[in-house]
Parts: C-alpha cells; sequence; structure tokens
C-alpha cells in the first residue's frame, strides 16, 4: 500500500471562491466523515503492513525499516501486547474495586503504544500524556508506579532520566512544549539521538500543540510528534475537532505527517523507526498519526455507551491489534500452542503480582491536598482543612454508633 503523506499537497482555492460556500462545507464534512472511519474504499491511503487478518502486506517505502525482524521478535511484539493489555485490565478493575482513583485504559490501542515504543533507542526521550502504559513497558517502567500515582500515594514514582521516560502529564497537550524544548537543546549539544512525544486527537486541538509544531519546525527540532488518533476525545468525535485528517496538519507547519494504522505494531514500529531516523539525521520533526480506536472508555469516569454505539464498536473489536498479530503469528507457524499457553500464565502472574502491589500500597494522605497551596499559610485553605477533617471525622463517628 501507498502512504498519503503531506507531500500530496492540495490545490489553494482562488481568490474569488468563499470559504463559506455550502458545497465547500458539504465537501469537507463529508471527507472527515469518510476519514474517520477509515479502511473503506475513497479515503487517504494508510500505511498498512499487516491486515486485520493477519496477512502480511508489502510496502517499498516502509518494509526496510522492518526487515530485519525475526519471528522471536515477532513473538515479543505479541507479549508486550499481552502483558500490557492484562496490566490495563486489571488496573481497572482495582479502580472499580476503590483502590484507585481513575484509571485511563489503553484498551485497544496497544499495537500503537508497543510499536512505537519497540523502535525508540535507549537514548531517545520520551514525554507521554497519561494513557501511555505501554510505552512506559517499553521503557521499563514498573507498572506499579504507575497505579501508585493513580493511587494517589506519589507523583509518578520513577526517575525520568532513569529510563528517559518522563513523568505523566495530566494537562491535555502541554508535554509537546517539554518535549520540543528537550529537542532543541538534544541538537545543539550535538547528540544524535530523538525525542518523541504522545498525545491524543483531542490534544490536537490544543493551542500548546500549534506552538510546539511552529517551534520545532522553525529550530528543526529532532521531534516526533505521535498522535493516537482513538477517534474520541472524550464525547467529541475528531470530525468535529477538524476539517482535515490530523496527519494533514504537519503540512501547514513545513514537516511531514504519516497517517499509520494503529491496529498494525508492524507499520508503526517502521514508521516510528523512519520518523526517528528523519530526526536524528538533522531532518526535523515529523508528525505521524496512528489511527485506532479507542475500545474501553476515556476513563473509568466516563461512559462511552452515551454518546457511540455498539456497531461502531463490534466493528472495530474485529480489528483488535492483539488479534491481528496472533492470526499473523499462527498462520506463518512462529508461534505454537505451548507459547500461547505460557504467556497467558505469565499474564495472569503478571496481574496477580500488580494486585498485591497496590493493595499493599498505604491509603493517600487525605490532607496532602492543602498542603503548599500558598508560601505562608491562608486562611481560607485553613477552613476548607477544617471542614474536611469533620467531614472525615463524620464516618469515624458513624462506625462506633
Amino acid at each position: 500500500m501507498t502512504v498519503e503523506s503531506t507531500a500530496a499537497r492540495t490545490p489553494r482555492r482562488s481568490a474569488g471562491s468563499k470559504a463559506g460556500t455550502t458545497g465547500t462545507q458539504r465537501t469537507t464534512r463529508t471527507t472527515a466523515k469518510k476519514d474517520a472511519g477509515a479502511g473503506r474504499s475513497g479515503e487517504p491511503a494508510l500505511v498498512q503492513l499487516l491486515t486485520p487478518e493477519g496477512k502480511r502486506v508489502k510496502n517499498a517505502e516502509y518494509d526496510p525499516y522492518v526487515a530485519g525482524i525475526t519471528p522471536e521478535d515477532l513473538r515479543g511484539l505479541y507479549r508486550d501486547m499481552v502483558l500490557t493489555r492484562r496490566f490495563d485490565a486489571e488496573a481497572t478493575s482495582l479502580q472499580r474495586q476503590g483502590e484507585l482513583g481513575l484509571w485511563a485504559s489503553l484498551l485497544g490501542q496497544e499495537a500503537a503504544q508497543i510499536g512505537s515504543g519497540r523502535a525508540l533507542r535507549d537514548d531517545d526521550y520520551v514525554f507521554p500524556t497519561y494513557r501511555e502504559h505501554g510505552v512506559a513497558w517499553c521503557r521499563g517502567v514498573d507498572p506499579t508506579n504507575l497505579l501508585g500515582m493513580f493511587r494517589g500515594v506519589n507523583n509518578g514514582g520513577w526517575d525520568p532520566n532513569g529510563n528517559n521516560f518522563h513523568l505523566y502529564t495530566i494537562v491535555i497537550g502541554s508535554q509537546t512544549l517539554h518535549a520540543t524544548g528537550y529537542a532543541m537543546g538534544v541538537a545543539k549539544d550535538g547528540a544524535d539521538s530523538a525525542v518523541i512525544a504522545y498525545f491524543g486527537d483531542g490534544a490536537s486541538s490544543q493551542g500548546d500543540v500549534a506552538e510546539s509544531f511552529t517551534f520545532s519546525a522553525v529550530y528543526n527540532a529532532p521531534v516526533v510528534f505521535f498522535c493516537q488518533n482513538n477517534q474520541w476525545a472524550i464525547s467529541e468525535p475528531t470530525e468535529k475537532q477538524s476539517r482535515v485528517p490530523l496527519y494533514q496538519r504537519a503540512q501547514g507547519f513545513g514537516f511531514p505527517g504519516v497517517r499509520v494504522d494503529g491496529n498494525d505494531v508492524l507499520a508503526c514500529l517502521a514508521v516510528t523507526r523512519w520518523a526517528l531516523e528523519r530526526a536524528r539525521r538533522g531532518e526535523g520533526p515529523t508528525l505521524v498519526e496512528a489511527f485506532t480506536y479507542r475500545m474501553g472508555a476515556h476513563t473509568t469516569s466516563d461512559d462511552p455507551t452515551r454518546y457511540r454505539g455498539d456497531e461502531e464498536r463490534l466493528a472495530w473489536e474485529a480489528k483488535d491489534p492483539l488479534l491481528r498479530l496472533r492470526r499473523h503469528l499462527e498462520a506463518a507457524n512462529h508461534a505454537d500452542e505451548g507459547f500461547f499457553a505460557e504467556l497467558e500464565a505469565e499474564s495472569e502472574a503478571l496481574g496477580r503480582r500488580v494486585r498485591e502491589a497496590v493493595r499493599a500500597m498505604p491509603d493517600p494522605d487525605h490532607f496532602a491536598i492543602f498542603e503548599n497551596a500558598y508560601a505562608d499559610g491562608h486562611a481560607l485553605v485553613d477552613e476548607e482543612r477544617a471542614q474536611f477533617a469533620a467531614y472525615q471525622a463524620s464516618f469515624t463517628d458513624a462506625e462506633g454508633v
């Protein structure tokens, strides 16, 4: 398959045409609507190396970036995705049982995260959002540290410089500015490492992301912007955020954009390697749009049944990234039942370890939120602390009755 990149530019509108005409708006909406469903005829092409049925697709441009992939490597990618999904499922269950305050699931986005995460070198630096659990796994971050943050007992629990993996960023889109500044520093230091910044389709509408695109382009920063377009910014579909496919936004800033099948771990690996190598050669930033789907809720406080239907979810479950790679492994005789059985046992062991670790964690300090609000204290904060203390004490009093 071929890739439609920002090199394929659309003709400019004539000076006499009106941007607000009904025909133009109708065409744009139709294009956006088609683009949101990717995979049907007449839509922008995307880089794909494995079909949903697990068949290997040749691609002259990106095949060289996975030419050295062995059956063992493919089994490793599958193992990463299985264990990441198991950890994610356990975290969701723990939140539902009151052990975590919140959880942002990555269900359905494993291929985008593992494929891009395994493309990185040790000396590359990662700036994540709050959903990059698969990338954290690839960088060697213990899953229990992620859970400690969502339990409220730490602010991340890992040394960012120990894994070249920054702490999770909750503020939407701000990590792209951090990544751009860091990449500019890397370039000035003369290093050949690269930086990658993860964000979602919703964050792509943030001003911070636009500023990052501007500065990275002007300063030719060695940064890859990796957008996981899971098609829903909480309850808003992508077509309500952009009149064009997200990867095409890069052309307005003067650097390449590529759309990749985000449920194809092999394609995500290849495209990210290509983008990282561009950065290391001094060719500047790249926008990678991994077109995927959030099969679960935005977070555990969200109810996706209120804004999307079962038909859409079921259609994307048929494109499950894990099922896709398993079909390929089985068809090519790269894995037998013994491999899958051992992996299932390893997966269950990981789930137990995670659950035991979380239950052994202390309860969060309920009053920490009032600390460091003001350098010298504040009467209103003191009043709110006292009110909260009385509220907490009411539970103890009720139990004693």
